[in-house]
C-alpha cells in the first residue's frame, strides 16, 4: 500500500516538474492569497500590540484633563457687558484634591506640571523636560524603576530637591557610573537622583496619536518641589502685576492682550476610574465640577484615551476583516485556477490515464495521483506565499513605519488553507480522470 502511494506521488511530481512553468503560473493565485493572509494578520497583530502598548502608556480607565490656553476671538455686540467676563483660577491642585475626595469610584488622581528646561552635568548641556508629579504617577503609567527608590511621603510633602531620571538621561550623563545619589542640575537648581526608570520603547506614531512624549528623556521631581523651586503659575507676583499694569497703559493693549497667557497651575491632570463602564458618567461629573470651580469658564479639555484607542481598535479590526476577505477571494481564485489547469491536464493526458488503467492501475490510483498533483501545487504555493508574506510584512514595517508581527498561528492558518484549497479543488479533476474508459482513452488523439 505504501509503495503504491509513493509510486503515485513520484508520478505526480514528475508530471509537475515536466510542466514547471504551467505549474508555477497555476500556483500564483495561492502564493498571493497566502501572502495576503500572512501580511494582513501581521499588520493586524502589530496594530493590536501597538494599541495595547498605547493603553499601557496612557494607563487603564483614565480620564485626562488638559488646560486650554488659547483665547477665543468673538465679535463684540451692543449687549456685551464687560462685567459679564468671568475669572477662572485655572487647573489647580485644589481641583485634583476635590475630584479625588468628592467623586465616588476614583482610584487615584495624578497631577502633572511640565517645564522645558536643560540638564547640565560635567560641562554637558542638553535640553530635557522636568515633570512635577506625585507618587500616583508611576503607578498610573505603569512605570517601573530600574534602580533606586520612588519618592517617599516626606520628600513629596516637603518638596525636597530630589529627582528620578529617564533611562536616556542616565545613558547620556552617567554612562560610566551609577547615578543614584549623584546630583544633576536642572535649570537653575541642583537635584539629587534617587531613582532611574526602565527603558520605555515608544514609537513615533504613538507619540503623534496620543500627544505623549519620549519619557526616557524626562526628569521627574515631586510636584511640591516644582511649585516651590521652579514655577507656580497660580502665584501672583509683583512682576506679573507690573506687566499687567504696563499692558493696560500700553498703546498696543489689544495686541498684547491677544497673546495667550498660561495661568493654569497644572499642565495635565489624570483621573483613574475603578470600572471601565463608569468612564463616561465620571467624565461628565468631572466636567460639571470643574465648570462650577472655574466659574463657568470652560478653560479645560476632557478626553478618555482608552475609549479613543478602543474605537481605533474597532476601526482596525474592520480593516483587517476587509483585508481578510480580499485574501480569501484571492485564495478562491487560486483554487479555481488549480481546478481549471487540472481539468485541462486531464484532457491532455487521457492516453496516459488509459495506459495506466490498461496495465492494472485502479481508479483510486488515478484519483490519488491527480490529488497529489493539486496538493503539491497548492502546498508549494503556500510555502512561497509564506515567504512572500513574511517579506511583505518586513517591507511594510520598514517603509511605512507600521509595526508588524508574523505569528506562528498566521503561518499555520495560511498553510492549512493552501493545502485545503488543493485538496478541495483537486477532487473534481481527479474523479474526472479516474472515470475515463481505458479503451477509449488509448484511442484518444
Amino acid at each position: 500500500m505504501h509503495a503504491k502511494l509513493l509510486a503515485n506521488f513520484k508520478i505526480a511530481l514528475d508530471a509537475i516538474l515536466s510542466n514547471l512553468l504551467r505549474s508555477t503560473l497555476t500556483a500564483l493565485g495561492i502564493i498571493f492569497g497566502v501572502a495576503a493572509v500572512i501580511a494582513m494578520l501581521a499588520i493586524g497583530n502589530g496594530a493590536q500590540q501597538e494599541i495595547l502598548e498605547q493603553i499601557r502608556l496612557v494607563g487603564v480607565n483614565n480620564i485626562v484633563i488638559t488646560p486650554v490656553i488659547e483665547q477665543v476671538e468673538e465679535e463684540v455686540t451692543e449687549s456685551f457687558n464687560m462685567n459679564e467676563s468671568k475669572f477662572s483660577p485655572g487647573l489647580t491642585l485644589q481641583d485634583a484634591n476635590s475630584i479625588y475626595k468628592i467623586i465616588p469610584g476614583i482610584v487615584r488622581v495624578s497631577p502633572e506640571i511640565l517645564m522645558e528646561t536643560f540638564v547640565i552635568k560635567n560641562g554637558i548641556r542638553r535640553s530635557a523636560k522636568l515633570v512635577g508629579v506625585d507618587s500616583n504617577y508611576f503607578e498610573l503609567t505603569s512605570f517601573k524603576l530600574a534602580s533606586g527608590t520612588n519618592f517617599n511621603p516626606g520628600q513629596l510633602e516637603r518638596g525636597d530637591p530630589v529627582c528620578i531620571i529617564g533611562r536616556s538621561i542616565q545613558t547620556r550623563f552617567f554612562s560610566q557610573e551609577d547615578p543614584i545619589g549623584k546630583r544633576i542640575k536642572c535649570g537653575q537648581h541642583w537635584l539629587r537622583i534617587i531613582g532611574v526608570l526602565e527603558q520605555r520603547l515608544i514609537s513615533e506614531q504613538s507619540i503623534a496619536n496620543l500627544g505623549i512624549r519620549d519619557y526616557n528623556m524626562d526628569v521627574y521631581t515631586p510636584i511640591n518641589s516644582m511649585l516651590i523651586r521652579f514655577k507656580n503659575r497660580s502665584r501672583l507676583t509683583s512682576a506679573i502685576i507690573e506687566r499687567a499694569n504696563r499692558n493696560n497703559n500700553n498703546n498696543n493693549q489689544e495686541e498684547e492682550s491677544a497673546r495667550p497667557v498660561n495661568y493654569h497651575q497644572l499642565d495635565r491632570l489624570v483621573v483613574q476610574v475603578g470600572e471601565t463602564d463608569q468612564l463616561n458618567a465620571t467624565s461628565e461629573i468631572v466636567a460639571r465640577m470643574l465648570e462650577r470651580r472655574h466659574y463657568g469658564v470652560i478653560d479645560y479639555e476632557i478626553t478618555i484615551p482608552e475609549l479613543l484607542l478602543k474605537q481605533q481598535q474597532r476601526t482596525k479590526r474592520i480593516f483587517n476583516i476587509v483585508l481578510g476577505a480580499i485574501a480569501a477571494i484571492s485564495l478562491l481564485v487560486g483554487g479555481i485556477g488549480i481546478m481549471n489547469i487540472m481539468l485541462a491536464s486531464v484532457l491532455e493526458r487521457i492516453k496516459e490515464i488509459g495506459l495506466r488503467l490498461a496495465v492494472g492501475a485502479e481508479k483510486r490510483d488515478i484519483v490519488i495521483q491527480f490529488l497529489y498533483e493539486a496538493m503539491l501545487i497548492s502546498v508549494a504555493g503556500g510555502i512561497g506565499g509564506i515567504l512572500l508574506g513574511w517579506s511583505f510584512a518586513y517591507i511594510v514595517s520598514k517603509v511605512a513605519d507600521i509595526p508588524t508581527i508574523v505569528s506562528f498561528y498566521s503561518i499555520l492558518l495560511a498553510f492549512g488553507v493552501a493545502a485545503s484549497v488543493g485538496l478541495i479543488f483537486g477532487i473534481t479533476p481527479a474523479r474526472k480522470a479516474a472515470e475515463q474508459d481505458p479503451i477509449a482513452s488509448l484511442r484518444y488523439e
